[in-house]
């Protein structure tokens, strides 16, 4: 585990919160891969600021196994930090600085294991894919995903390492974004049944949400293995009005879906859409410019990977956990297994519970266990091995 701490070390001296660059990390990685033999691709942004990487050791043109993790990290502004955030620090066996969770960590043992692969002759290749701008909702690896798609193979397998204590978590939900913008009528307060008020709008339209939440949550889809076992719709960052004596003419607030595999996040959106109309058709009667727009803004996928999948079989074996598990928090895997037909499941050393906290720690004996399970990860890519599963075969 020395080598991981070290890697580690390093990983958390870089500042990737999303809203910065994390070229100078991406560039520490590819330079080391280059040293180790692998074939290292960058990504870039379009100012160059931010890359996305995807390595490879072991046989050229042959699908292997991907290992797949995010560089960018939440921010510690307004959050009471005892240790330096972008600093190592250990301490009672527990190894702090943001991101040792979620998810530099895995990063560290996932590029541990890239450094021990290099010295093996694999007969199926190791896959490391890196990306940035995950923690704002999934954007950056899209462009990782576009060239993967025009690749001439693809991975057989995926592990996205978020933190789920290596638990093997086959699940998580899908997540679409919108801002809703209710335009109304400017008017005077004391001649406010005169104008059309857009906060007024705003909650009418709010109130058909948390409608749509009681009835999910009554009568709705349910999977117990999520903590909150129904699909959620959640509203966020409401603002409008100017001054007290002024009636406000538009109001704007943020809503998201979080939903389960059974619920078609479009289809309830249409359903609010429906709702709007009814709601802007009433308003029009007094102001003809009443309006409610959903502006979508961000989207991805869940996950849902069949237990009898072999990707599941097969990463249990590593883990020794055979309980299988979902996610609340959404990852890249719904991507990639979506978009890509990949296999995925989500693995990862640490809790989450730690992430995007002050103080954020991993344990350190969860990092051994990753180093150990990525080990035995590597014997199988060296017997090529893993070239022999399908979904109908039994992983002992």
């Amino acid at each position: 585990m020395a080598k991981t701490l070290e890697l580690l070390d390093t990983l958390l001296s870089f500042d990737t919160v999303s809203s910065r660059p994390n070229k100078q990390l991406i560039s520490w990685v590819q330079e080391l891969l280059l040293e180790a033999g692998a074939t290292v691709n960058l990504i870039s942004n379009e100012d160059g600021t931010k890359a996305n990487l995807f390595a490879s050791i072991g046989p050229a043109n042959t699908p292997g196994f991907m290992l797949s993790g995010h560089t960018d990290v939440v921010p510690i502004e307004g959050q009471d930090w005892t240790v330096p955030a972008f600093k190592m620090t250990q301490r009672d066996g527990k190894v702090y600085g943001r991101g040792s969770a979620d998810m530099k960590g895995f990063i560290a043992c996932a590029l541990n294991a890239a450094l021990k692969a290099s010295r093996m002759q694999l007969t199926t290749p190791l896959h490391l894919a890196l990306s940035y701008d995950e923690e704002i909702g999934c954007v950056g690896v899209r462009s990782l995903i576009d060239m993967l798609e025009h690749a001439p193979v693809k991975p057989l397998m995926c592990m996205v390492g978020e933190p789920t204590e290596l638990f093997v978590a086959t699940g998580h939900k899908g997540k679409t974004a919108c801002h809703v913008k209710c335009n109304g009528r400017a008017g005077h307060s004391a001649l406010a049944p005169k104008a059309l008020n857009a906060i007024h709008l705003a909650t009418d339209m709010i109130d058909k949400i948390r409608q749509m939440q009681l009835a999910l949550a009554q009568t709705g889809h349910q999977d117990k293995a999520y903590e909150v076992p129904y699909t959620t719709l959640h509203v966020s960052n409401i603002r409008g009005g100017v001054a007290l004596n002024i009636v406000p003419d538009s109001c704007t607030f943020d809503m998201e879906i979080r939903n389960l595999a059974e619920d078609d996040p479009e289809a309830l959106l249409d359903a609010l859409k429906v709702e709007a109309c009814k709601l802007t058709d009433i308003a029009r009667r007094q102001a003809a410019e009443a309006e409610i727009a959903f502006d979508l803004f961000n989207a991805y996928p869940g996950l849902n990977t069949d237990l009898d999948a072999a990707v599941v079989s097969f990463v249990q074996s590593l883990t020794g956990k055979h309980t299988p598990t979902k996610v609340a928090f959404g990852t890249e895997a719904g991507l990639f297994a979506q978009q890509l037909h990949i296999p995925c499941v989500v693995c990862g050393p640490g809790s989450m519970d730690q992430g995007h906290k002050p103080d954020e720690f991993i344990e350190a004996t969860q990092l051994q266990q990753c180093d150990d399970m990525l080990d035995k990860l590597l014997v199988h890519l060296e017997q090529g091995l893993i070239d022999n599963i399908t979904d109908n075969t039994p992983i002992d």
